[in-house]
């Protein structure tokens, strides 16, 4: 197979002497097909070379040195070198590196951590965690797909003096709660009870706090309690990930850092950095940018939140070789991550780990009222949000195909990816709006719009029976505009991904496979496909085949489903 891209970066560098990979990277598939197949845009030359990206696309094309069986012209349009290759060797290689499936390794001997999700335990888990759990998901998928090594980490709000109140509670009416069915509600119920009375009441308050120092110092009862409410929360969280596709690999919480942070004083204390301040422990980084100190002991000398994510640093540069450990949480955390990054740097740990820290953030997610309510709390379940949007999509498929089978699994594909896509598609830092009318529309740029082109795909297969193999296709006859427009799609498939990586984006993704289904809509509607002479039948097949396969591995990669029928 050619790999065009390196037959481009080649050519170039024999002039440049720039490193292969380098220019490769650079090098672009333009949108607008009289732009070329391919593009390298000379900016990324002028500052080397300083000169104008023009004159440099001009010096370069007149130098260039290409076979013109694999390259048929090179064009300057403004700053940009334009390639124009041999279209039925790219159509053929397109077709053949889609169906083979072969394996990505870009990032192979790479190692990418990414902490998402993150619920509180003996709480519901509500639409706030949402996001985190659907863009940690697909960059986790992406990650691997790409061949990185991918370690997820779901790190569970698990400790704190919450613990202390819920204990107080229970102990004093679990008694009248059936745990059994609903075990979560009934905790939240029982944690808003003593914390109104926790409140009001001094003793309460103080019993409360004497029950985490218990729990921490490891008191049988209250760990004992403790691990049944952290049991009873993972089987209800996992019903949800379940019906998202979330996977992890480690569970490890703040309990679990908890037991670390005496280290990380130690060694900030020993830094000299880790002065007083009103009776707390701090350190100062005003000189980093950051007017608000990184509080590391409150007043009465006990750790916080950001002590736990320091240790979880210490431990993680540890445990795991990264080239990159990604914090995907709301932009509302933007100070707390500035503040634990920049403080990172004095725990002696290599200079490689604290350069790989990012925080992915994102927008929050909102009704179209703009409140989060239900007839019980200030929050929206998870669990809630994911059935009624289910329902919803049931009665829409009832209503355009009352005979269709296992009409309840296609609900659950179709309004869980429905959901999936919707916080995928908008660019993460952007609010998120959530209306279940606009995200099941089967028209707009929605999960159901990609599924339903799927299933198209699926039933012209089905039609058309075996698919010709590609090396008896006569792929001439793809030639066409609408054609050419699905196969440039087809063979930017892995830049798509590198692309997400690079940003941390997976909207890229998402919004490819709207334009995937487009082009293929547009080919569908201007090309016959069934019925044919059979060399074209055979290659439009062919190609509706590639098309179908990788809506589904993108839809896959963002952790949607694809039913075979709607």
């Amino acid at each position: 197979m050619i790999d065009f891209k390196e037959e481009i970066a080649k050519t170039i560098c024999n002039i440049t002497n720039n490193e292969k990979e380098e220019i490769k990277g650079y090098i672009e598939v333009p949108k607008d097909t009289k732009n070329g197949d391919f593009a390298f845009p000379c900016f990324s030359l002028a500052k080397t070379l300083k000169k104008a990206p023009p004159i440099i696309a001009n010096e370069l094309k007149d130098k260039l040195e290409y076979d013109s069986n694999v390259i048929e012209k090179v064009e300057v349009i403004g700053g940009y070198l334009n390639f124009f290759v041999n279209k039925n060797i790219l159509i053929k290689e397109v077709l053949e590196k889609v169906s083979k499936d072969e394996k990505i390794t870009v990032g192979e001997g790479k190692t990418v951590l990414i902490d998402y999700s993150a619920p509180n335990i003996a709480k519901p888990f509500h639409i706030g965690h949402l996001r985190t759990t659907v863009i940690g998901g697909a960059l986790y998928n992406v990650y691997q797909k790409l061949g990185y090594k991918v370690v997820g980490i779901n790190y569970l709000g698990d400790y704190g003096t919450q613990f202390g109140k819920l204990i107080e509670g229970y102990k004093r009416w679990g008694s009248e709660y059936d745990l059994s069915e609903n075990p979560i509600d009934k905790l939240a119920e029982i944690y808003k009870k003593i914390n109104d009375l926790a409140e009001e009441d001094e003793e309460t308050l103080e019993a409360c706090r004497e029950n985490f120092k218990l729990l921490e110092n490891g008191d049988e009862y209250c760990v004992k309690l403790w691990n049944e409410f952290k049991d009873l929360s993972l089987k209800e969280f996992q019903k949800i990930y379940d019906l998202l596709g979330s996977k992890f690999d480690s569970w490890d919480g703040e309990a679990a850092m908890a037991t670390r942070t005496d280290e990380v004083i130690d060694i900030l204390t020993k830094t000299g950095k880790l002065v007083e301040s009103e009776g707390a422990r701090v350190i100062d980084l005003s000189d980093k940018g950051i007017s608000t100190p990184c509080i590391v002991c409150k007043s009465n000398g006990s750790t916080i939140y950001a002590t736990r994510d320091l240790a979880a640093i210490l431990y993680r540069s540890r445990t795991y070789d990264y080239d990159k450990s990604l914090y995907v949480t709301s932009y509302e955390q933007n100070l707390h991550f500035k503040q634990i990054f920049e403080v990172a740097k004095l725990l002696g740990i290599d200079e490689k780990y604290t350069k790989g820290l990012e925080h992915v953030s994102y927008g929050m997610v909102r009704l179209p009222s703009g409140k989060m309510s239900t007839r019980k709390g200030n929050f929206v379940k998870i669990k809630d949000l994911l059935n009624d949007t289910i329902e919803e999509a049931k009665k829409i498929i009832e209503a355009k195909n009352p005979d269709l089978e296992d009409k309840e699994e296609v609900a659950k594909r179709v309004g869980v990816g429905a959901v999936i896509f919707n916080n995928l598609v908008t660019s993460r830092v952007k609010d998120e709006i959530f209306d279940i009318n606009s995200m099941l529309n089967f028209q707009g740029e929605t999960g159901p719009y990609i599924q339903y082109t799927y299933v198209r795909t699926n039933s012209i297969l089905q039609k058309a029976g075996n698919v010709t193999n590609i090396n008896d296709l006569n792929v001439e006859v793809l030639s066409d505009e609408y054609s050419q427009n699905v196969i440039k799609l087809l063979g930017n498939f892995e830049d798509i991904l590198v692309q997400v990586t690079n940003k941390e984006e997976p909207s890229i993704l998402a919004k490819y496979l709207i334009d995937l289904a487009k082009a293929f809509s547009s080919f569908y509607n201007e090309n016959k496909i069934i019925g044919e002479e059979k060399t074209i039948q055979d290659a439009r097949v062919f190609l509706t085949y590639c098309v179908g396969k990788t809506l589904k591995e993108g839809a896959k990669l963002l952790g949607m489903q694809m039913p075979d029928k709607m």
